[in-house]
């Protein structure tokens, strides 16, 4: 994975991210990740049914984390993304090294609708989840956006991620 860092914060590369669904756990879940163009605009786009069938519920698209100076990650106070898809609501999920469970992180929602949008996320906004500690940005080490919690059809694209000062 690679990030750029600007005035602003920090840009991730759409390149190097990777689908995981709930079928590593049992679930039927099913998705598909892929980099298109929607409008000339360069996007992941993350499709597929989210089925709470056989204890499942989620697909995501995840980017680890391990390409840069995680000093930086200090020094900001959010996730940005510029995102579009059908009207449902999302999760960004951030993991931490030292997590040792694939259900433990820090889970933030947010609604998507069929026009660009650019969210700001903060990190104050994302609530551990089976997790008794709160956030450490440094110890940042995987990015992930979910379609998660019940039955439904996932559409989602993102031309622009990264971490905001």
């Amino acid at each position: 994975m690679n990030a750029s860092t600007d005035k602003t914060g920090l840009r991730l590369d759409l390149q190097g991210w990777r689908l995981v669904t709930d079928s590593v756990m049992g679930g039927v879940s099913d998705g598909k990740l892929e980099l298109i163009e929607q409008n000339d605009t360069p996007c992941l786009r993350m499709t597929g049914e989210v089925s709470t069938r056989n204890n499942g519920g989620f697909i995501q698209a995840v980017c680890d984390l391990e390409d840069f100076d995680r000093s930086t990650l200090a020094g900001l106070r959010g996730v940005w993304l510029r995102v579009r898809g059908n009207v449902q609501h999302y999760n960004l999920h951030l993991r931490t090294r030292g997590l040792r469970f694939p259900w433990q992180a820090y889970r933030a929602t947010f609604e998507v609708g069929p026009g660009w949008n650019l969210l700001q996320i903060p990190f104050s906004t994302f609530a551990p989840y089976k997790v008794s500690t709160q956030l450490d940005r440094r110890k940042i080490s995987r990015i992930g956006i979910v379609a998660i919690g019940r039955d439904f059809s996932a559409d989602i694209c993102v031309s622009d991620i990264g971490f905001f000062r």
